[in-house]
Order: C-alpha cells, then sequence, then structure tokens
C-alpha cells in the first residue's frame, strides 16, 4: 500500500460500507468522487468470484493520467498489490491491472477500456464481468453503457452534472435514489430529476467540495476563484448542478431566483401592506401529435400581476411517443378545458387561449367545441410576427435584469423548469435548436399580447 492515506469524510466512509449492486457518483469537482470510487472498485473486484472485470474512460491515456497513475491513483494506493501493463501481457491481449493474491488462480484482470473508440470495445465486450466501472458516465458512448453494464454484476458510474436531457439520466441515474441517511444532502435541484421509475437497489450518491477532506481550503478557494460567477461551468463544476455547459440560452434563469413556491404565492397575496394582485391571466397552447418523435402537446396557465411580473403557475404536457392510443386533436379539447377549468377556479379566468397557429386542426376542433357548447374562452390563432430571437430577448430580460426577477416559475411546473434549463443554441447559427421549447413555445404564445405591461418591476 502507499505512504499516502485517504482521509475520508462520514459521508464516503458511509459509501465504503454500502452494498449494491450500481452506485452513481455526482457532484463537484475536485470531490474525491473518482479517488474514492476507485478506492471501493479495486476492493470489490478482489471480493468477487469472477476473475474478470472492467475499468473504462473515454480513453486509455486519460485512465492512466487520471486513475492509474496519479497521486492517490491505483498504482499509488494498491502499490505492490496491483500491477499495470499498458500493452497487455501473455493470455491477455488488453491493456489491463492485475490484481495480485497469494495464490495465482484468486488472481483479478480488470481490462482497461476507452469508450470512444467503439470498433475497440466491441472486440472486447464478451461473456460476462464482474465488477465495471464507467468514468465520466455522462459523456461515455451510449452503446458502450447499454453493452457494458448488462454483463456485470457491479456498476460503478462516476460524474459532473451535465446537460439532464443526456440519455444516461433518463436510462440509468435517474432510476438511483439516495440513501435516506444522505438525502437531505443532495440539491434539490438534482432531487427532483431523480424521477425514473427506481431500480431495486440502485443508489446516488452526491458529493462535493466539503466531503474531500484531503482537499485543503486553500485549493477549494482557487479552484471556486478560477471559475466565473454565473456561467454554466460554475454551475456543473462549483454548485455540483445540472444544465448545459455550453450553448444555453437562457443562461440567467436560476432556480434560487425564478423558482418559487405555492406558499410564497400565497403569502405575496396575503401581504397586508403590499398584497400581490394579477391584472390578467393568459394561456398558451404548443402542440405536437407525432408518435415517432419526442415533441409535446403542452398547455402553459400563467399570470401576470400588477408590478409586471409573469408567473407560470401551472402546465401541462402530453406526448404521444408511447401511447397505444395516441392523442387526437378533439382529445386536446377535452384536456384544455378541462386544464383551463382547474386553473381558473384555483387563479383567474383566463379569456384568451393562444393556440399554435400552425396547427389548425386543433383550432377547428376547438371552434367547433366553442358552436356546440356554452364556452367563454376565446380561442386565438397565436401571433408569430415577432420573431423567436425577439421572443428570447424578451424572456431573458425578465428573468434577470436590474437585480430584478420579472418571470417566475411556481416549483410544480417541471417540465417547464426543465426546458428552461435545457434550450440551447445552435452551434453554426444565431438561432435555437428546436428541441426543449414546447412549454417555452407555450409561454411566448400566451405573454406575447400582454409584453407591454410585463417586466416592470417585480420580485426581487
Amino acid at each position: 500500500m502507499s505512504d499516502q492515506h485517504l482521509i475520508l469524510s462520514k459521508k464516503f466512509k458511509s459509501f465504503l460500507k454500502c452494498k449494491a449492486p450500481v452506485e452513481f457518483l455526482e457532484g463537484t469537482t475536485a470531490a474525491g468522487k473518482t479517488t474514492v470510487g476507485v478506492f471501493k472498485f479495486i476492493t470489490k473486484v478482489k471480493e468477487s468470484p469472477k476473475k474478470l472485470h472492467i475499468l473504462s474512460g473515454l480513453d486509455k491515456g486519460t485512465i492512466e493520467k487520471n486513475i492509474i497513475n496519479k497521486d492517490l491513483g491505483i498504482l499509488d494506493i494498491f502499490r505492490g498489490v496491483v500491477e499495470y501493463n499498458p500493452s497487455g501481457r501473455g493470455e491477455h491481449a488488453l491493456p489491463h491491472l492485475r490484481v495480485l493474491a497469494d495464490d495465482p488462480a484468486d488472481e483479478k484482470i480488470i481490462y482497461v477500456l476507452g469508450y470512444y473508440n467503439k470498433e475497440k470495445w466491441k472486440k472486447a465486450l464478451g461473456g460476462q464481468y464482474g465488477c465495471l466501472y464507467i468514468d465520466e458516465i455522462n459523456i461515455a458512448d451510449m452503446d458502450y453503457v447499454r453493452e457494458a453494464s448488462m454483463r456485470c454484476d457491479y456498476l460503478m458510474g462516476t460524474l459532473n452534472p451535465d446537460d439532464p436531457n443526456l440519455p444516461v439520466y433518463k436510462e440509468y441515474i435517474n432510476c438511483s435514489r439516495p440513501l435516506k441517511k444522505w438525502r437531505a444532502g443532495t440539491p434539490n435541484e438534482i432531487l427532483s430529476m431523480l424521477n425514473e421509475e427506481p431500480k431495486p437497489g440502485w443508489v446516488h450518491w452526491f458529493f462535493s467540495f466539503k466531503h474531500n477532506h484531503g482537499l485543503p481550503k486553500e485549493k477549494i478557494d482557487q479552484i471556486i476563484l478560477n471559475v466565473p460567477v454565473g456561467t454554466k461551468l460554475y454551475k456543473n463544476k462549483i454548485q455540483g448542478l445540472r444544465g448545459r455547459a455550453t450553448g444555453l440560452i437562457f443562461s440567467n434563469f436560476t432556480r434560487q431566483r425564478n423558482v418559487k413556491t405555492v406558499e410564497w404565492m400565497k403569502k405575496r397575496m396575503e401581504d397586508k401592506k403590499n398584497p400581490l394582485r394579477f391584472k390578467q391571466f393568459s394561456c398558451g397552447v404548443d402542440t405536437a401529435y407525432s408518435q415517432e418523435s419526442d415533441d409535446t402537446i403542452a398547455f402553459i396557465f400563467q399570470g401576470i400581476t400588477t408590478k409586471g411580473e409573469l408567473i407560470i403557475l401551472d402546465e401541462e404536457v402530453r406526448n404521444n411517443k408511447d401511447l397505444e392510443n395516441p392523442i387526437a386533436p378533439s382529445d386536446t379539447v377535452t384536456n384544455l378545458i378541462s386544464f383551463l377549468e382547474r386553473n381558473r377556479k384555483r387563479w383567474g379566468f383566463a379569456r384568451d387561449v393562444f393556440i399554435d397557429n400552425a396547427d389548425q386542426a386543433t383550432i377547428t376542433e376547438l371552434k367547433k367545441y366553442k358552436r356546440n357548447n356554452p364556452c367563454l374562452y376565446n380561442f386565438i390563432n397565436a401571433y408569430k410576427k415577432i420573431t423567436i430571437i425577439d421572443r428570447i430577448h424578451l424572456q431573458l430580460g425578465w428573468i434577470w435584469s436590474n437585480n430584478r426577477a420579472d418571470y417566475i416559475v411556481l416549483d410544480h411546473c417541471v417540465k417547464h423548469i426543465g426546458e428552461l434549463e435545457s434550450y440551447s443554441w445552435k452551434e453554426d447559427k444565431y438561432e435555437p435548436e428546436d428541441r426543449n421549447d414546447h412549454t417555452i413555445n407555450a409561454s411566448q404564445y400566451g405573454f406575447i399580447p400582454f409584453k407591454n405591461v410585463i417586466g416592470i418591476g417585480g420580485a426581487k
């Protein structure tokens, strides 16, 4: 063993003792996830009845630099216990680590695989393995993650938070849950995203600087100082929160400033000195009926206060992709009327409802409903002469300007919050990508007619 020692926090000690088939270590940079994670991985390998295991990362060079050869890396901590054969050796032609044992029959082999090169890892994968470690699983080839994970008894993946729309979150990470003891230490933003059907025994761990007891405070301060506050890099690496690192459109949107609770609303409405009052309610509708895409049918109910705040009060989002009986325009009429009535009773009356004018089928069905039923609502074609770029500029100013937030979202509108944190620019054009925008479009349809009374001074 190395002369250096791991200095472990209580949470890392709990992690080392935890017995789970799958574990994901998410959190800030320099939290110690890789160092302590690899230590546990080697101990799991030694305990496994299987001989073959896999250690994987972006490529061989990255694995060597960040995991195998660094201070408190595998060869440092397990000096004399583990040997590295970067070019393979004997019957094992792949680069591998050999975990030594008194009885040669008990030795373990850990293949070192880079997931960026599909041809190489496809040749390497075959049969069953004991333990699988995937470094930076958020950037790993998804075919590799799927192929490798189904061949192992134990899986560990490490990552810094990233774009929450990456498939690895939906298929793997969001199926895990923190242990009850450590749930409070996971940011609410991430807890709300761990919302897929839980897999038995899968554990999510969140680690930050404070859990790395081997990192001096001066070094932590230097790392934080070197990352500009307010950037997505700061959000991902320093705060440990998910969100695209580059190209985000609403980069000034933060949950701390722009997301509020119903209790916050009630408190402001009951303020005797300066009560919150609504002057206008509106509803926007964006529709897409395809069963072949992730496009959605999105309703947004919003209110404009006398102070010029635009508050997203409710949302409803449906998707045809996984439905055996897909939603038709006539179904949307029923769903929309129910949505409007529910919010009328809770908040107030939105007489005008603005529908995506590209969807004349839904508008036709709504007008038919209005002819045949008592109906106080007006169904209006959305006004699109204001360009998407101009709509975005309006929202950016309302989200945060002059130390004010005039664009507020109630925290149960999780789809809208997710899109605001994911909506991104195209890499080669000054225009947004055509995705993660359905509730955003619905919101825009609803606020365009009232844009002149929004942003005159709101929540601080």
